[in-house]
Order: structure tokens, then sequence, then C-alpha cells
């Protein structure tokens, strides 16, 4: 099922998805003992980790019972300014102070088909992700199933290491398998640059291989896309 939600600006689109992932962790812990989230990288993420790990939120989640992931990472040391797991232990990890067996990063360290092939193996014991985060390019890519890249027709594997011509690199990243296997989806989309790319991928055509979010189509739970106003301004639909 999907769901759109739309606000007014950042904070409160960041106020809102605080308030999903705490239902979300919530409902997940008292019917499975525990939860596991794929977290995103991005301006729009490190807003909500922010929060989750402030005074109004950490406390509304018992995080010992909490596994996790991360949707996709570029090829860079695990310190470097740009990865993604760097800007989620700096905003919502340390300050949680998350026990780092609790914490699956991608092991940039190898080789990335080494690093693709280690994550695969720590998603198959954990078994399907209770959340996935995901943020939208202006391209339409998420995680980083980038258009016209040769992971958005993997079928079997629920990780692997991306080649991104424009790029130049390879990206380490879930596949559509992993993601849409997973019991809720939530995208997080901000800013007016994002807005073709939502109108695109909501309410276009059917054109996966260039609008790879189309593909995002959870098998069984729900899906929830969180715009600010000047993400969604593109659309025409309620």
């Amino acid at each position: 099922m999907r769901k759109v939600l739309i606000k007014n600006n950042l904070d409160e689109l960041g106020d809102a998805a605080a308030g999903l992932f705490v239902a979300i962790a919530i409902e997940s812990i008292a019917m499975r003992g525990k939860f596991s989230v794929a977290l995103a990288g991005g301006a729009t993420p490190r807003a909500l980790y922010s929060l989750l790990g402030s005074d109004k939120y950490k406390k509304k989640v018992n995080w010992s019972k909490v596994t996790f992931f991360f949707g996709d990472e570029r090829n860079v040391p695990a310190d470097a300014d740009d990865s993604n797991y760097r800007m989620a232990n700096e905003t919502l990890l340390a300050p949680l102070g998350i026990n780092a067996k609790k914490v699956h990063r991608w092991k940039t360290e190898l080789e990335p088909t080494e690093a693709a092939a280690d994550y695969e193996t720590r998603l198959r014991a954990n078994g399907p992700l209770d959340l996935v985060l995901l943020g939208l390019g202006s391209d339409a890519h998420t995680a980083s199933l980038f258009p016209q890249t040769k992971a958005l027709n993997e079928k079997e594997k629920l990780a692997v290491a991306n080649w991104v011509e424009k790029l130049d690199d390879h990206r380490l990243t879930l596949t559509f398998p992993a993601i849409n296997a997973a019991q809720d989806v939530m995208f997080l989309v901000s800013g007016k640059e994002k807005a073709d790319a939502v109108a695109g991928v909501l309410e276009g055509e059917s054109r996966p291989d260039d609008l790879p979010a189309q593909r995002v189509k959870p098998t069984s739970g729900n899906l929830f896309w969180l715009f600010d106003v000047a993400a969604a301004s593109g659309l025409k639909g309620p």
C-alpha cells in the first residue's frame, strides 16, 4: 500500500519521519522482539537521524533491540567525509551509544565485489528488513541503483557492487529484491531540484530503467513517500 505525506518544510518533514520511524520500530519490537532498519545517506535522512538521537525521541525506542544496515555506500573509507556510515554514526549511532555489533556497515576496505558478498551474507542471516529508508536523486535513482545500470535487473542477490559509468566508480547497494522484501519502505525527499523526479516516478509513464525508483514495490509491506512541498510541487494528484 502506497501512502503519501507532504509537509511544509524540512523541519516538519523530519518530525513526521521520526514519528513514523518510532511507530514502526515499536510495532516491530512488540511483534517480533527486534527491529532491523537500512539507513539512507543524504541531507534529509541526516535531519531525521539528528531528531531520533535527540531528547524528544531517543527514549521512545528500545535501541538494544535494533539492528542497523545501510541501503548503500560510496566506495570510500568508513571515515571519509562522504561516507554514509560516518554521517549516520555521527548523527545517530554514536549519540545513542549503539553497540557496534548491532551496526552492519559495508566493509569498504575490501574490494567492491568482496564487500557486496560479505553484505549479502549478513543480510541473509538477518532475514527480511523491517524498514528500508530511501532517498531520491534528481535522476530518480534510489540507494545506488542508478538509471541504466546493471544492478537494476538483479533478481537474486540482495547486495551488489554496481558500476556507475557517470561516477566512474562502483557503488555498494541493496538490490530491489532486498528492498521490496522489507516490511516497510520509507522515501524521504526534499527540495525543488527533486520535483521533476518525484513527478516522473509517481505520475509519469512506466520507465523503470530510466526512473529506477519506480521499481520500489514492496511485496507485502507499506510504501511511504514523505515530501516537503518543494519536492512535491510537480505532482498533479492529491
